[in-house]
């Protein structure tokens, strides 16, 4: 008896999918997907979650000094002359840090092996690179979900039947975060 569902895939195909399905839940809160694949998606995103919600706040804040060039109303880095040559003007900021202690650190790590980098990009701006930014999952994990979780055990994701799918007749069902 194997300790989970093969999915009709080899090794590599199958934890491709599940990856990017679990990614996909945490992103979105919900997918569509057959019977089979949620539950093996709701075992692996409720150890993320649990994981998540026992080092939400296992860390410091930090205050750092920081040098940031100084920039135009263009956004260009302003620059003076010094001994003939022109060098960048840089102002030293203050800034605080949220440092995460060694088990945070490991839980956050343990969780990038699922995640697939998620790229957002504006509507107006679609085929563009402009005004593209990558989502980190670890953080949106730590600050979003696990605050909304703090105070539950277990029982993160529930899975509600739609019914047959066309093509084949599998049992589609709806994955989402409680």
């Amino acid at each position: 008896m194997a300790g989970y569902r093969k999915l009709g895939r080899t090794s590599s195909q199958r934890k491709a999918l599940l990856r990017n399905q679990v990614t996909n839940l945490l992103y979105y809160g919900k997918i569509v997907t057959t019977e089979a694949k949620a539950k093996e998606i709701r075992s692996i995103a409720e150890k993320l979650i649990a994981l998540a919600v026992k080092e939400k706040d296992n860390y410091d804040t930090v205050t750092v000094k920081a040098k940031v060039a100084r920039k135009d109303k263009d956004g260009k880095r302003v620059k003076e002359v010094v001994d003939g040559k022109k060098v960048p003007v840089f102002d030293e900021i203050e800034k605080t840090v949220k440092k995460d202690h060694a088990s945070r650190l490991h839980a956050r790590r343990l969780m990038m092996r699922y995640f697939y980098p998620i790229k957002e990009v504006p509507d107006e701006s679609a085929g563009k690179k402009r005004g593209t930014k990558y989502i980190n999952m670890s953080n949106k994990l730590f600050d979003e979900i696990a605050p909304k979780y703090a105070n539950r055990n277990g029982g993160y994701t529930r899975i509600v039947k739609i019914g047959p799918r066309k093509g084949d007749a599998a049992m589609e069902v709806l994955i989402e975060l409680v």
